[in-house]
């Protein structure tokens, strides 16, 4: 794959409590990705961008959920994302620089 497919591949990173917890904790890293990649993708795409040794990654679709609106109901949007298990060591720094 060429670096730009690599970007493609990884839409932006997940800053919640949950992932939060997970990066100190495990070591992993959460990201929202783009729904076509596979496994494979996003491992070569978070070695190649971040220059770290990826372990192991899951992925999980994420469904729409209702939302109110007033009197109307609506949709929230579902996403695919994927966490990252790094090795022993490794670290993500532009994760380090958000608070």
């Amino acid at each position: 794959m060429s670096t730009a497919n690599h970007y493609d591949v990884l839409r932006s990173p997940l800053l919640t409590e949950r992932a939060t917890d997970l990066k100190e904790k495990h070591n992993q890293v959460c990201f929202k990705i783009d729904p076509r990649a596979n496994k494979k993708a996003v491992k070569a795409a978070v070695e190649n961008i971040f220059n770290v040794k990826v372990t192991g990654v899951r992925i999980v679709n994420t469904r729409p959920k209702p939302k109110r609106f007033g009197r109307s109901v609506g949709m929230r949007m579902g996403y695919k994302k994927a966490i990252v298990s790094l090795k022993t060591g490794d670290k993500i720094e532009i994760f380090e620089r958000v608070s």
